[in-house]
């Protein structure tokens, strides 16, 4: 089931984060927040197909891709920063 899949990949990107938030090194950091920003990107995959498929009456994903959107942004923005800065070091 779609739902199933969004909800893996959805809770992933949290978890990812939380992991690079501990993590030891900048490379593990950037490696952990670079997983999160793919499964980001799978759940705007699985909210794509919920949306224009129609499988779900009456209801918009809109927001929640809006929102996908903007977590994928942020988490490129912070991975691109890190690597920046990494290669300035």
């Amino acid at each position: 089931m779609l739902s199933k899949q969004l909800l893996r990949s959805g809770t992933s990107v949290g978890a990812n984060i939380e992991e690079a938030t501990a993590a030891i090194s900048k490379k593990e950091f950037v490696h952990k927040l670079s997983i999160a920003s793919k499964e980001a990107r799978e759940s705007r995959y699985w909210l794509r197909l919920l949306n224009e498929g129609k499988l779900v009456e009456n209801l918009s994903f809109s927001e929640e891709l809006n929102l996908i959107e903007e977590v994928i942004r942020i988490l490129t923005s912070i991975i691109k920063t890190s690597q920046e800065k990494d290669l300035n070091q």
